[in-house]
């Protein structure tokens, strides 16, 4: 059959705030231009991350009753542990509240002022918990991974001959980790072959490297291998989750995207030392090591949500929800980032927008317009979220100028789908009429999530 339903029957349902445009309008201008600002109440389809707004089945809803909130030593922790052992093959599984505490908790181990930490994309949270430290955050994607007009399978591969450079130009002994984020985010949601993740394995292995994994979409990404990578057809999903594991050291991940949850993370490791390191840090600011400030209740909810996100019958519907998007809005002229990734759409806000320069954010004027249009909520990523001003005050852009509309699992319908698709086919035809935007605060670091914005 060609028509792509969703993979389960809705059980529940959640009242949606409808407003008008006029509306929409004020409650921008409120929130300074910055749809993080937004009440949720003032958002009908909200796709400003895929971050914890998954839907839950009733089986995680039915363990969620079961969870034992003991201190030390919860059997939720055990069942959280076991599914994750069997998934990544690591010893050590060290819970954390959510994605970006695992990363400071890494960092925290491995990371002083004299460090590099290569990545083939660092996304937002990695790259400030990095810079906050003090350590070199260096993106090394490939040629055409930046480009987003270009058609590739495997657009989020990181560039080997350019770390191979960089380990040679700054030095072994300066580079703790190497990590590869899959699926990559920042650079569009776009999977990493396994062949590149075995190569990235046995160059650092020459040089006595540690490569960790950012694995938030670790199964999208493995649902990319099995329909795109030469051997792996007959794989199940699970089977390509482990191989991809096996190449790796260690990993850090948050379990609200592929743990099909609404929180919750974990650090995985293989190293006696830094996972002594990574518990003393945990206690001293998350929890105890069987919990890492998660109710157990959670740990029950994952456990189950990472049996469930193997089903490839749910990647299927979760990838083609994504690309049926991606295919209604470029049917109409729409310029966006192809092939479409795992998790999201990205506008190409360069070409949505010629007339608007990098330094004057176009993906930002974008993403207005698409709320003020439909109460949609996206979230830019290019020259705000990325930008940066060197000391003569010139603006410094990132490579590409992106609108994301992160999709949340199991949440909509192919009605909000098509919605959504029209409102952003309306902002393009009227594309002219996007306006300049200027920052009018913005904090030192990770400044998207509270700058303020007005039109110039």
């Amino acid at each position: 059959m060609k028509t792509l339903i969703e993979p389960f029957k809705i059980k529940s349902v959640e009242h949606i705030p409808m407003t008008t445009e006029s509306d929409r309008e004020k409650y921008l201008k409120d929130a300074d231009y910055n749809t993080f600002s937004l009440r949720s109440d003032y958002v009908t389809l909200d796709y400003l991350t895929d971050s914890g707004t998954t839907a839950m089945s009733s089986r995680q809803w039915a363990q969620v009753m079961d969870g034992d909130e003991s201190y030390a030593g919860s059997k939720s922790y055990y069942k959280f542990e076991k599914i994750l052992q069997e998934i990544t093959g690591f010893k050590y599984i060290i819970p954390t509240h959510q994605g970006r505490a695992a990363e400071r908790i890494l960092f925290g181990v491995i990371g002083d002022k004299t460090k590099v930490v290569p990545n083939n994309t660092h996304f937002d949270t990695t790259r400030g918990n990095l810079e906050f430290l003090g350590v070199e955050a260096v993106d090394l994607p490939t040629a055409i991974g930046i480009n987003p007009e270009i058609e590739a399978d495997f657009k989020g591969n990181i560039d080997i001959d350019a770390l191979k450079n960089l380990i040679e130009k700054v030095g072994a002994d300066r580079i703790p980790i190497v990590m590869i984020t899959v699926t990559n985010n920042s650079g569009g949601g776009q999977p990493v072959s396994m062949e590149n993740i075995r190569e990235t394995k046995k160059l650092v292995s020459q040089y006595g490297i540690p490569l960790f994994l950012d694995c938030c979409r670790f199964a999208e990404n493995c649902y990319f291998i099995k329909q795109r990578e030469a051997g792996y057809q007959d794989k199940t999903i699970k089977e390509i989750a482990q191989e991809m594991f096996s190449y790796a050291d260690g990993c850090t991940m948050s379990a609200k995207k592929d743990g099909l949850s609404n929180t919750g993370g974990f650090i995985g490791l293989n190293n006696d030392d830094w996972a002594e390191k990574a518990k003393v840090i945990l206690i001293v600011t998350e929890g105890f090591v069987t919990y890492g400030g998660l109710a157990r209740r959670d740990l029950e909810a994952l456990a189950v949500g990472f049996e469930e996100v193997l089903d490839e019958n749910y990647l299927r519907y979760r990838v083609g929800q994504v690309k049926m998007l991606g295919d209604l809005i470029t049917g109409e002229g729409v310029p966006i980032l192809v092939p479409t990734g795992g998790h999201a759409v990205y506008l190409d806000a360069k070409r949505f927008a010629p007339h608007i320069e990098p330094k004057y954010f176009p993906g930002q004027a974008i993403s207005c317009a698409i709320y003020i249009k439909g109460g949609i909520r996206s979230v830019e990523i290019g020259s705000v979220m990325f930008g940066k001003t060197d000391e003569n005050g010139n603006h410094i852009a990132p490579n590409m100028e992106l609108v994301r509309l992160a999709i949340p699992r199991r949440v909509y319908t192919k009605s909000h789908i098509e919605y959504t698709a029209e409102a952003i086919i309306e902002v393009f035809k009227e594309k002219d009429k996007l306006r300049k935007m200027k920052i009018t605060y913005e904090a030192p670091f990770l400044r998207h999530f509270t700058a303020k914005f007005d039109y110039i």
